[in-house]
């Protein structure tokens, strides 16, 4: 089975209309698009255009919406009041004007649209009402959506989620953030950047520094992140198929507005990219190292290994060897430091190949059982229960571990090939 993969370089953020960019960047039709979005039954219209953002030919969209002669003096009005620097500022449009959540979380699930774009849509703008619910110390239902409960906000969202399914995207991966600096005008102010809702909405996100005095990550553009992207990694092990570039505004300096999208597609035998952090330790306490695997499995490391040593002048020691995602790699260097004798970590980046697996509960004569399915590079299926709970049951019913194991991998093996 074919996996078909998008890989998302946010070094200059994101908004909704820069992803919507980047997937008809990549080959996503605009009468495709369209007809997805039609069920909202919404008045706008898609203006989709070339341009250029410090040398990268990129794709830029306004969404642009239908406004009365009274609306438009107001807007006017408004711009005039903040001296333009909201408009400068943001990667989105300018809003007509404001919905509750609860209205538009109503409007996506009457919409025609099919189950998992509606699931995603609703997904995005219910991960965006919790944030500006937190930050305004209101609940759920009662937040009131500025700009982001625009319409053109709503085409960016059911566009992300429409594109990727009319694409075919079956796993979404993202370098980490970058975020820029300064402070942005708003109904509610000056504010500093991240503008509040978009950091809460970062919150367990991996960022770095852009380096820039403007807004890089919009709401909807963290919302949209955080709701679809499967892991945050570096590009990972895919044959490259295609390439697009969304735009955002156009911004003063070096650094291209443009989120950089990668189409790509692996086989069976999978991969990705993880970090070894190695360290060599010739006076670890041996008691401690207990403590020391249970911290790291606990802050997200993939595996944890102990090999004794003989090291310089003659002495016996260890050496600790850790695997993770590359996005854990500082924290699992501090718990290093923290929790042991090192003084100093070794990092590197490998390529890992690997094999299609899941994880179920198994209910087995002995009891409920954890198991891993693995699927091989034939198609054959090998079913491996969890340890502790193979533990638990041996200790339950008085019989050798190595006897449970059996039986639940048998029975297990027969149930699942029936």
């Amino acid at each position: 089975m074919v996996e078909k993969i998008l890989h998302l370089d946010a070094f200059s953020g994101a908004a909704g209309n820069m992803f919507m960019a980047a997937l008809l960047d990549l080959g996503l039709t605009k009468k495709a698009l369209l007809g997805a979005l039609e069920p909202l039954g919404l008045d706008f219209k898609l203006v989709v255009r070339r341009v250029d953002r410090n040398g990268f030919a990129a794709r830029y969209v306004d969404v642009r919406v239908p406004v009365s002669a009274k609306q438009r003096a107001a807007e006017r009005d408004a711009h005039a009041a903040e001296g333009g620097a909201r408009a400068g500022a943001r990667h989105e449009h300018a809003a007509s004007h404001g919905r509750h959540y609860a209205s538009i979380r109503d409007q996506l699930k009457e919409a025609a649209l099919s189950p998992s774009v509606k699931a995603r849509s609703l997904a995005i703008f219910e991960a965006l009402g919790r944030a500006e619910a937190k930050v305004h110390g209101t609940k759920l239902e009662e937040v009131h959506f500025h700009e982001v409960g625009a319409v053109d906000a709503i085409v960016d969202v059911v566009a992300a989620a429409a594109g990727l399914d009319i694409l075919g995207i079956d796993r979404v991966t993202c370098s980490p953030i970058g975020i820029g600096s300064g402070t942005i005008e708003s109904d509610h102010g000056t504010l500093p950047l991240p503008a509040p809702a978009t950091l809460e909405l970062l919150v367990g996100l991996p960022t770095v520094p852009a380096g820039v005095e403007w807004e890089t990550l919009t709401p909807t553009g963290a919302a949209i992140l955080k709701t679809v992207v499967d892991e945050f990694t570096s590009l990972p092990a895919m044959t490259i198929r295609k390439v697009g570039y969304g735009a955002g505004n156009d911004r003063p300096g070096t650094l291209p507005n443009v989120l950089r999208a990668t189409l790509g597609e692996r086989g069976d035998l999978s991969g990705d990219r993880i970090v070894c952090i190695e360290t060599h330790l010739d006076d670890l306490v041996p008691e401690y190292f207990d403590y020391l695997m249970e911290r790291l499995f606990e802050n997200g490391a993939l595996d944890v290994a102990l090999q004794t040593l003989q090291m310089k002048k003659n002495r016996p020691g260890f050496g600790v060897r850790v695997l993770a995602r590359p996005t854990e790699r500082d924290v699992l260097a501090r718990i290093l430091f923290a929790e042991s004798t090192a003084i100093g970590v070794r990092s590197s980046e490998w390529s890992r190949l690997v094999l299609e697996r899941s994880s179920r509960r198994f209910k087995s004569d002995l009891g409920t059982v954890s198991i891993k399915l693995i699927r091989s590079p034939e198609g054959a299926i090998e079913c491996s229960p969890e340890y502790d709970d193979c533990k638990r049951l041996a200790r339950r019913h008085g019989i050798p571990l190595r006897e449970v194991v059996e039986r639940v991998r048998a029975q297990a093996t027969r149930e699942l090939a029936e």
